[in-house]
């Protein structure tokens, strides 16, 4: 009897130039493959796709399968063989077979830790682990919907990032735009063209949006809130309170307690 279709497989490979797989009725199964360095290929139709560092390749089940390491390289890759019923049918795609390039370090960084759990997870079998995996796996799909639904420049993800990592530090542009290769005045404009707000606005709406969950689902008063979530002076804070949500903190408060 085939038990692909209700089996789960994962590994980590480093393979040389003589690694290749070929399954011309490919399997009944989903591949995800992320590549961590070197360069792998993938062939479908004839046309040869290649792999490079931050490329992540999706086949869906039934579709023939052709890859390995390119010649006179090595291939580092984790993959992942998982059946439909271990993910959202509307996150899996409609295509036979998708690549998608992640070019922002911290969302290559978020996929290699989801699938070092998926490793882990799958290797100890312990309790929970299938529901473990399927949390894992589920992340990564999402990061591949979202960058097929939102195309943004990368850039601007890793500021977005870096913002959302440094909310409660005093922003600066010029380390940002240091950070991603840009000049600030490059940086700036780009980043309100993508995103529909300048830096300084949408790390406080970031620290009021934080603010406002603080504020409606702990104990702690607007005055505390202020200095948790990055603002150094309250008349400040309720300033901006008012413009993201047309109200001040004490009377949001009140009514959301």
């Amino acid at each position: 009897m085939n038990t692909e279709a209700n089996t789960f497989l994962a590994g980590h490979f480093n393979e040389s130039d003589s690694y290749f797989t070929i399954r011309p009725e490919g399997r009944n199964d989903w591949l995800l493959c992320f590549t961590l360095g070197g360069e792998g290929y993938f062939k479908l139709g004839g046309n040869e796709r290649r792999c490079r560092a931050g490329d992540l390749t999706l086949l869906a089940p039934g579709t023939p399968q052709h890859y390995g390491t390119r010649k006179n390289q090595h291939w580092e890759f984790v993959w992942a063989h998982f059946p439909s019923i271990l993910a959202e049918t509307n996150l899996l795609p409609k295509e036979e077979q998708l690549f998608l390039t992640i070019e922002s370090e911290s969302l290559r960084e978020r996929i290699y830790q989801a699938f070092g759990r998926i490793l882990q997870d799958s290797r100890e079998r312990g309790e929970y682990w299938f529901e473990l995996i399927l949390s894992s796996l589920r992340e990564i799909l999402l990061i591949m919907a979202q960058k097929t639904s939102r195309k943004m420049d990368p850039r601007i993800e890793e500021v977005l990032h870096l913002l959302s990592q440094q909310m409660r530090e005093p922003v600066r542009i010029e380390e940002l735009a240091q950070r991603v290769g840009l000049s600030s005045s490059r940086l700036a404009h780009l980043f309100k063209a993508s995103t529909g707000y300048s830096i300084i606005d949408s790390v406080n709406r970031m620290r009021i949006q934080q603010a406002a969950l603080l504020l409606e689902h702990t104990q702690r008063n607007a005055s505390d809130v202020c200095y948790d979530v990055g603002f150094q002076n309250y008349n400040h804070f309720t300033n901006q309170f008012r413009k993201w949500h047309g109200t001040n903190p004490s009377t949001f408060m009140k009514e959301r307690r």
